[in-house]
């Protein structure tokens, strides 16, 4: 069964960086965005930031907007989250997904088909 895995959570000190992957395992699929969320212990996941394939636009959330940057890895349904300039607020369980029907917008989650479990990142203050 394809699903997502993500990596490179931690612990980081609030003004530090931590750099996200995503990737596939156990299968191929293809997909037109993809993108991050996260989820705070309490509260709704959320979006974070997404790039769609065909024009490699992107999206942020405003609250990550200047601090956080998307990319695309050279393999296939394969990205990237760069985060700078962290917060207490970021800390969260940050979770990959990739969309393969849905061809508008990028940010709402329903609309994403693949998910991750998720990796967590703590900014101590």
């Amino acid at each position: 069964q394809v699903r997502l895995v993500e990596s490179g959570g931690g612990l980081v000190q609030a003004g530090g960086s931590l750099s996200l992957s995503c990737a596939p395992s156990g299968g191929t699929f293809s997909s037109n965005a993809m993108g991050w969320f996260r989820q705070a212990p309490g509260k709704e996941r959320e979006f974070v930031a997404a790039i769609r394939w065909s024009d490699g636009n992107t999206d942020y959330a405003a609250s990550v907007k200047g601090r956080f940057t998307i990319s695309r890895g050279n393999a296939e349904n394969t990205v990237y989250l760069q985060m700078n300039s962290l917060i207490s607020e970021d800390t969260a369980v940050y979770y990959c997904a990739a969309r393969q029907y849905y061809s508008g917008g990028i940010v709402l989650r329903s609309h994403y088909d693949y998910w991750g479990r998720g990796t967590q990142v703590t900014v101590s203050s």
